[in-house]
């Protein structure tokens, strides 16, 4: 009887295991890592937004002859002077509201509207009109020499008649050199007068060319310009014209370390040896 009363006991303790088994929660597996390429297909990053690039005014010009791109540093003053014109000439040719704002990289006009320019000049329309050719071309044969004239400030032979004259009396203190000097500097006292090396109109008056000081420009054809630094008065004004010999200013020493006259002479925007222009002394 107690045997039988035991082995219901443990079937039943027995059948209360399986059944707890039974109702457990399973566990769950693993996660199992694959190795190897993925499946998966990412969205392409997004392309950088296109940068804006400025056009320049006249970029489409940029090295073509006649044109010239704007560097840093420069004026218009300075680009004119560099190509024998007026810096008015450059502001009107360029359609240029302010004369005072141009900017790197842009490409201006250096040439007159029509102008032609080749590889042997550039054909321009001088104050008188017609048209004239600046060329390196062999020039037809010159008529026979007149005698010699005795004046001091006679003509020279390469400067188109002009017959330039030296535009102060005093000591040249500093020859020509094209990296480090363009001109003359001529010495001289505080007020004295400054001369027209020859007929011209004035195309500059004023102080916006540093390293200048108070500068007059005259121009005298389509090919020569002379220019005039450092004074302590400027007795002209843009557009006026003057006869050789005139005074036009009085010598001084703005932006400059001593009273003197620095004196260009320019062809075609080349600055030249003016020694080789001026009569001997």
């Amino acid at each position: 009887m107690m045997f039988r009363e035991f082995s219901r006991f443990w079937l039943a303790a027995l059948t209360l295991l399986v059944l707890a088994g039974c109702t457990s929660s399973p566990r769950a597996p693993a996660p199992v890592e694959t190795r190897g390429a993925s499946t998966r297909t990412s969205a392409p990053a997004a392309a950088p937004a296109a940068e804006t690039v400025k056009v320049m005014p006249g970029a489409e010009n940029a090295g073509k002859p006649g044109y010239y791109t704007v560097q840093r540093g420069d004026t218009l003053t300075r680009i004119a002077l560099d190509h024998g014109h007026s810096w008015r000439d450059l502001a009107s040719w360029n359609n240029l509201p302010n004369a005072h704002l141009i900017e790197v990289g842009q490409v201006l006009r250096v040439a007159p509207p029509g102008a032609t320019v080749e590889a042997s000049g550039v054909v321009v329309q001088p104050i008188g009109g017609s048209a004239e050719v600046a060329t390196s071309a062999k020039p037809a044969a010159a008529p026979a020499p007149a005698p010699a004239p005795t004046s001091a400030s006679a003509p020279s032979a390469n400067d188109e008649g002009l017959g330039f004259a030296w535009p102060a009396s005093g000591t040249v203190v500093a020859g020509f050199d094209e990296a480090k000097n363009k001109g003359l500097d001529i010495a001289g006292k505080a007020g004295d007068p400054v001369l027209a090396a020859a007929d011209g109109q004035v195309v500059y008056a004023g102080a916006g060319l540093r390293g200048y000081g108070n500068l007059i420009i005259l121009k005298h054809n389509n090919t020569f310009l002379t220019a005039y630094a450092h004074n302590q008065a400027l007795l002209v004004k843009e557009d006026q014209k003057v006869r050789k010999g005139q005074k036009i200013a009085e010598m001084g020493k703005t932006d400059a370390d001593r009273v003197k006259l620095h004196f260009e002479i320019r062809r075609q925007g080349k600055p030249v040896d003016p020694a080789k222009y001026l009569p001997a002394r």
